[in-house]
């Protein structure tokens, strides 16, 4: 059904568990209920509905909902089970665990409100806290088996850029173009889905933006936006055709086996005016400027502040992250089975450091209205004594 290496191996999961199981202890939380996807496929290698019932120590038990043989097929953990039905719900705990949890642990970032309120009438008299922090803090730090499929999502990115620089041509469109792209990315094994955390945060494989339209900012906390198709999408590739001596941005996820890479490279037909050059040839500075000073304990915000400060030290102020008034708080965001997990490379995280297995995508960018934007992003893993790129494409602007 799928292709060779799609399973999680029980043995992963499992220390994935009890990774998570060590925080569940540490905030006195009796048992953790786990629904979300990315959540779901991290600890069970599923994403088949229902409810992984994570106790503070001992064995996970997954109920399934829909569909049940197949979640017994996708994950390798040994307690795969039926869900019960909501009113059943303590007596099942009572029954599987031999408790009755004082306090239970919610993904309360994302669990709607009714979800919730009936979660919470099957368990009279319980204390509620958010794990989200914890599962996020879990998932930061991968394993040589994650790393294993990001780098598989970023061979992805080698294929999505030779096919931009083959496609790309004066008079086609944003939308051909990145149809183009979009295909060769799902030959090569894109899933065909990537994951925002974020409510309402939607994307998809990636953007497309030429001229002037890489320059529409949009509802999404990104630096670039671009026109889309319909404002029911609000972003993207659009109609508009690329013309000579203007920044192509090729903003792409891959994405493989439930794992995501980013990426983002600049090309152009026949150069750039002396100004859009010199605003890249800055940002892959700065970007070389954090892979020099990123290594673990260095904070997450004080690579931010200080490529900032770069970026203003080169005349870019008002242009950085974002055309002015409509400028991102971040440079860089953590990545894995989403797109926006720890660490962020962002102000106020002062407090928060760099750990050995964290990865992130870096993506310093210009926006100038009406001319276009341009940048560069890597997707990097923190190593013991500074970052490793896994993204492995040209950095120079690509003249075609």
């Amino acid at each position: 059904m799928y292709s060779d290496d799609w399973k999680t191996p029980q043995d992963e999961l499992l220390r994935r568990c009890q990774v998570f199981q060590r925080h569940l202890t540490a905030q006195q939380i009796d048992m953790a209920i786990i629904v979300q996807n990315a959540d779901l496929f991290y600890l069970t290698g599923s994403i088949q509905q229902g409810m992984l019932f994570v106790p503070c120590s001992g064995e996970p038990v997954y109920c399934v909902r829909r569909d049940l043989d197949r979640a017994r097929l996708e994950s390798a953990l040994s307690q795969v089970v039926a869900a019960p039905s909501p009113r059943q719900l303590a007596d099942f705990v009572r029954e599987q665990f031999g408790m009755t949890p004082e306090t239970l642990g919610f993904e309360l970032d994302v669990l709607p409100v009714t979800f919730y309120e009936r979660l919470k009438r099957s368990f009279a008299e319980v204390a509620v806290k958010d794990v989200t922090p914890l599962l996020r803090r879990v998932r930061m730090i991968k394993s040589p088996f994650e790393l294993g499929r990001m780098r598989k999502a970023a061979d992805q990115l080698a294929v999505v850029y030779e096919a931009a620089k083959n496609t790309l041509r004066e008079g086609i469109s944003e939308l051909e173009l990145s149809a183009h792209l979009e295909l060769a990315a799902r030959l090569a094994g894109h899933q065909g889905m990537t994951r925002m955390r974020a409510f309402n945060g939607e994307f998809y494989g990636g953007h497309v933006l030429s001229g002037a339209a890489g320059a529409h900012p949009t509802f999404c906390d990104t630096p670039l936006g671009g026109t889309g198709l319909t404002p029911a999408v609000a972003q993207g590739a659009g109609q508009r055709v690329i013309q000579a001596n203007e920044p192509v941005i090729i903003d792409f996820l891959g994405a493989y086996q439930g794992y995501l890479c980013d990426q983002t490279r600049t090309l152009c037909l026949g150069g750039l005016a002396d100004e859009l050059r010199q605003g890249y040839e800055d940002m892959v500075e700065i970007l070389w400027h954090m892979e020099k000073i990123a290594r673990p304990g260095v904070s997450w915000g004080h690579i931010y502040d200080s490529c900032l400060a770069l970026a203003c030290e080169m005349g870019h102020k008002d242009a950085f992250m974002g055309s002015a008034g409509a400028q991102v708080g971040f440079i860089g965001h953590g990545i894995g089975t989403e797109i926006d997990e720890f660490p962020f490379i962002a102000k106020g995280f002062n407090d928060d450091l760099l750990e050995e297995g964290m990865t992130f995508a870096f993506e310093p960018k210009l926006v100038y209205p009406e001319l276009g934007a341009l940048g560069i992003e890597n997707t990097y893993l923190v190593t013991a004594d500074g970052v490793e790129v896994l993204t492995r494409c040209p950095e120079e602007l690509a003249v075609v």
